[in-house]
């Protein structure tokens, strides 16, 4: 790990169509396939990512991928070249998991570094079915991203909806 991000990017759209080497999934812990983010990256990807994730289950992720962890899989018909799946916490207002959110981001950092990837592109981790208040999520994946030690040259956040782009551009 050299140092950290030198190009932080925004942008509003659909991470499973970004031309990068990495395109993070905010996976369930049963890698899967759900809704969301993780059902879009298995349908646009196709079968080879879901039986990649069947074999890490199969082995080491037998009872699954715990929150705040990373693991990567082939991106089978993406443009990507891997995909990293990341299981975010689910919020609850009456306890701080913002810990485990950071490690997501990370943890998915730590993993490109391993594949020698360039290029990474993280939805809104947990943002969706998880609940996760957005000012908030954008505030710590920013900063983690930011102060993370990392080969990767350029992360880019891919935001799917104008609210959640404009909270996120806001931390450029």
């Amino acid at each position: 790990m050299s140092g950290s991000v030198s190009r932080l990017t925004f942008v509003r759209g659909d991470v499973t169509e970004q031309r990068v080497d990495v395109v993070v999934n905010a996976a369930n812990s049963s890698l899967l396939g759900g809704g969301g983010v993780d059902g879009a990256v298995h349908r646009a990807g196709g079968p080879e990512i879901l039986a990649a994730c069947r074999e890490l289950r199969a082995g080491p992720y037998a009872s699954g991928l715990p929150a705040g962890q990373a693991v990567a899989t082939t991106a089978g018909r993406l443009a990507a070249r891997w995909v990293i799946h990341t299981v975010g916490p689910v919020w609850r207002p009456d306890r701080d998991l913002s810990g485990l959110l950071a490690s997501c981001y990370r943890e998915s950092l730590r993993v490109a570094d391993e594949l020698g990837a360039t290029g990474v592109a993280f939805p809104a981790v947990s943002t969706g079915a998880y609940g996760w208040p957005m000012e908030d999520a954008a505030r710590i994946a920013v900063k983690t991203v930011r102060e993370t030690p990392t080969s990767v040259a350029e992360v880019r956040f891919v935001l799917f909806d104008a609210e959640a782009y404009g909270v996120f551009a806001g931390y450029r």
